[in-house]
């Protein structure tokens, strides 16, 4: 598991809208990045959604949501159009990004255990260094506890 006080791995990966993102971009931004299963899930679309509900808040602390998982970027594109996001979804296909942030561990469905995605977020300073981990997370209102975070943060 990553650690605050760490540098934040570096990524290239493509996106939605048909761009890619690049993490070293985003020098001397806070940027807000979470790992979430998949596309128009019920806890996903309630995740993203609280962020979407929650931007202008965010916006004004000086941050930028990025969200990753393994979906592709035409399935990212799908679910930006479908819930109206307002922030950027990076494709994973490979997990390499979420294999990077320790953010795939072992999960069970209806008995089965597979290897997926952990639902985490972490807040990156504008020096590329993780202010904040959080493994454990709950999808609903997860925004309003990311916005208390980035205020504690920013004092």
């Amino acid at each position: 598991m990553l650690e605050v006080g760490t540098l934040a791995p570096k990524f290239t990966a493509p996106s939605s809208g048909a761009g890619s993102i690049v993490l070293n971009e985003y020098s001397g931004k806070w940027v807000v990045l979470y790992f979430y299963p998949k596309d128009n899930t019920s806890g996903c679309t309630t995740q993203a959604c609280s962020f979407r509900d929650s931007m202008e808040k965010i916006t004004s602390l000086g941050a930028v949501v990025i969200g990753v998982s393994p979906d592709s970027a035409t399935s990212h594109d799908k679910f930006i159009a479908k819930h109206d996001l307002n922030f950027l979804l990076a494709s994973d296909p490979d997990k390499e990004i979420c294999t990077q942030y320790s953010a795939l561990g072992e999960k069970s469905m209806f008995g089965k255990k597979y290897i997926g995605v952990i639902r985490s977020t972490f807040i990156i300073d504008p020096e590329g260094v993780i202010r904040y981990a959080n493994y454990k997370v709950k999808a609903a209102n997860h925004a309003d506890e990311i916005i208390k975070e980035l205020e504690k943060l920013k004092k």
